[in-house]
């Protein structure tokens, strides 16, 4: 399993905005895409200092897969642009890590 790590930023203003966009928009666009491997998404959310702080971990079976996500330059950010509006910064590069084990209690 590989794990797409991806970090943004808001204005405390827009977090809430940001947000719904992630949930109804965003997520729901991805999902649409039926890509092969993709096992899930997952969004944290926490306050940090004078600005608010997005994490998305995407969930894939095989690197490959990611590819199909995003092309062969796979580590580059998938950002829409109606997600840079409400953004003050976010990493232009996903990380992805190799899924070495899971416990859930």
């Amino acid at each position: 399993m590989i794990l797409r790590i991806w970090h943004g930023y808001t204005t405390p203003q827009n977090a809430d905005r940001y947000e719904a966009l992630l949930k109804r928009e965003i997520f729901e666009g991805i999902e649409n895409k039926k890509l092969a491997g993709f096992r899930g998404i997952e969004l944290a959310r926490r306050p940090l200092g004078e600005e608010v702080e997005f994490i998305t971990i995407m969930r894939f079976e095989r690197i490959e897969d990611v590819k199909a996500f995003t092309g062969d330059d796979y580590e580059a950010a998938y950002v829409p642009d109606a997600a840079r509006q409400v953004l003050n910064r976010f990493d232009a590069r996903s990380q992805h890590y190799d899924l070495r084990e899971s416990r859930t209690y």
